[in-house]
């Protein structure tokens, strides 16, 4: 299970059936709508009991939402209060709070003791551990009374929100593409939900963890959490870069903590990616490895996928020199495990370009490639550095190396 909360306060502590005198002055300030729905931007409002609140129902037993703030945070987040009161009359001791934040929490007295946390860092994806317990606990919960109800939330209540609403949607039946479009329509105005490329990739891996009766109504699925894979990163190539001559680059693997559900990125790694120089050869390597290419679709891969041949990163070919490449080698090959992040920038401090997350498990091949599509927050800074053909490589060992 997540990270519970259930005690109820001391006999000191204020009341929580309404707002103090502070909370009242903001919630005077609040009631224009105007900052809530700037801050909001596309994502679905509710108008109900006289509030203006930043949620959505998914379906009728998932309730999709914004941080419930207190404060400060009130003026443009979910009024705690505000919440509780539309909760406490509509699904009176039927609902469930489920909190993603790692940066922000709250006294779960506020609902009742019914809380629980499940922390991961924001833009970023949950351990498939974690993803698991999250699905059994709102399975079971859902399972006791047919009109209890959840309540999903990080900060703003889009990505981390959306990622784990999908997962659950997932682990309901649904296929990936159903999930993600669902959350997309229900939750947005633009039907853009998930919208991290890492985000949308880890439901993908979720799917492929879950084995399904034939009868979906028999009960849950059967999850296969995959062992911890470990595979040797021997190169890293930014093929067709433009405006740059080097870019910085981290890598980062989340890391177990006893007794503790979060896991936090500690930096394994980092260099600096150079111009490829024409010319310049590394021998002994092969010249051509196998490689599955992730085409960035939502859709269930059920069938087969066929490798492809790709020329090798340092090859002498003279189709490799028609676009600029930047690449770093490690001389002693970097042993990765489990759930990875490398993040580029265009100066070691600051100045994030763009980033990547996955999991070593699902690794097909020897090369893992993303088009500038499957990068994450990718701001204007990144795409002035990428050409019209470019694209990530990340040059592993053989799986059997390690």
């Amino acid at each position: 299970m997540g990270m519970k909360f259930s005690r109820q306060g001391s006999s000191k502590s204020k009341k929580i059936g309404g707002p103090n005198r502070c909370d009242k002055m903001f919630n005077f300030v609040t009631s224009s709508f105007f900052l809530r729905n700037l801050v909001s931007k596309s994502r679905r409002r509710m108008l109900v009991a006289g509030y203006d609140l930043d949620m959505s129902y998914i379906t009728n037993h998932l309730l999709a939402m914004s941080y419930p703030g207190e404060h400060v945070r009130a003026m443009y987040r979910n009024p705690l209060w505000q919440v509780k009161h539309v909760l406490d009359v509509r699904h009176p001791g039927r609902y469930k709070v489920y909190n993603l934040c790692i940066e922000e929490n709250y006294d779960p007295a506020h609902f009742h003791g019914r809380v629980e946390v499940y922390p991961f860092d924001d833009n970023h994806v949950p351990p498939l551990s974690m993803i698991k317990l999250f699905c059994e606990s709102i399975y079971s919960w859902l399972s006791n009374d047919p009109e209890n109800i959840v309540v999903i939330h990080c900060m703003a209540g889009k990505g981390r929100t959306g990622l784990m609403v999908c997962a659950y949607l997932v682990y309901s039946g649904m296929t990936v593409d159903e999930a993600l479009q669902l959350y997309a329509h229900r939750r947005t105005t633009n039907n853009e939900g998930v919208s991290i490329p890492s985000q949308r990739r880890y439901v993908r891996y979720w799917s492929q963890v879950l084995s399904f009766h034939k009868d979906k109504l028999r009960g849950p699925p059967t999850v296969n959490l995959p062992e911890t894979v470990t595979r040797e990163l021997r190169r890293i190539r930014l093929y067709d870069t433009i405006n740059i001559n080097s870019v910085f680059f981290v890598v980062m693997e989340m890391q177990d903590v006893p007794n503790q559900l979060y896991r936090p990125s500690i930096e394994v790694a980092k260099g600096c990616c150079r111009e490829v120089k024409q010319g310049y050869h590394r021998n002994p390597s092969p010249r051509y490895y196998l490689s599955y290419v992730d085409d960035g679709n939502d859709t269930d891969q059920t069938e087969h996928v066929s490798p492809r041949v790709v020329m090798q990163m340092d090859t002498e070919r003279s189709a490799f020199y028609q676009k600029k490449c930047i690449d770093y080698y490690f001389e002693s090959p970097l042993k990765v495990s489990g759930d990875v992040r490398v993040i580029f920038y265009e100066k070691l401090i600051g100045s994030r370009l763009f980033y990547v997350c996955f999991n070593t498990a699902f690794i097909k091949g020897s090369l893992m490639q993303f088009s500038v599509r499957d990068l994450d927050k990718v701001g204007n800074k990144g795409k002035f550095i990428c050409g019209q053909s470019f694209c990530l490589e990340l040059f592993f060992g053989p799986a059997n190396a390690v």
